[in-house]
């Protein structure tokens, strides 16, 4: 017996209580294991139409592309926003897409590093479209200007930073300076 028709024998039984029929755990792990591959071939169909799409028609200031031959993790770049602190720098990110996209979001995280309130030291982005905001409507080009919009209108009142969005708050001058600094050292 394989080591997968093991471990599925031990899940049904386990679930049944002891009841265990050998016919019923192929057919349990065979449909799940064809959901599972449907879901990814419907995420890999859509993820190769957003492709095309941001090569068709490329939002302003951002673009994006898989990383070598892996439609599921790709690497992204904005542009700073003129109108901000991060004006003239490039932003790095990587995008992971869950093999049930687009029913749950990209994980999108800056790897260039951001003095902001929404962004934390890892990169992290709070920002609620990749959260509970999510809709399977939304695009890797919607998600890209969405977070390029939170570079210019960040959100303090929900921040991954709270010591960064208490500066934003209290001191703009100093929040901007900071920002600029950071740009400069880290983005250009």
């Amino acid at each position: 017996m394989s080591l997968d028709r093991a471990a599925c024998n031990a899940t049904h039984f386990f679930v049944t209580g002891g009841n265990y029929d050998p016919s019923e755990v192929h057919i349990f792990f065979r449909s799940t294991h064809t959901e599972t591959h449907n879901t990814q071939t419907m995420a890999l169909k859509r993820i190769q139409k957003e492709l095309k799409d941001l090569e068709r028609d490329p939002p302003s200031s951002c673009s994006a592309g898989p990383v070598g031959d892996d439609m599921f993790h790709w690497t992204a770049t904005i542009m700073g926003p003129e109108d901000s602190p991060y004006s003239g720098g490039v932003f790095f990110l990587n995008i992971h897409f869950p093999a049930d996209y687009p029913f749950k979001p990209p994980k999108v995280n800056y790897t260039t590093k951001v003095y902001h309130p929404n962004i934390n030291k890892n990169g992290s982005i709070c920002l609620d479209i990749l959260k509970d905001q999510w809709s399977p409507a939304l695009t890797i080009s919607r998600v890209l200007l969405s977070i390029s919009s939170l570079l210019t209108d960040p959100n303090p009142d929900d921040p991954l930073d709270p010591e960064i969005a208490h500066i934003y708050k209290t001191n703009r001058a100093k929040f901007e300076s900071t920002a600029r600094e950071w740009t400069t050292k880290y983005a250009l």
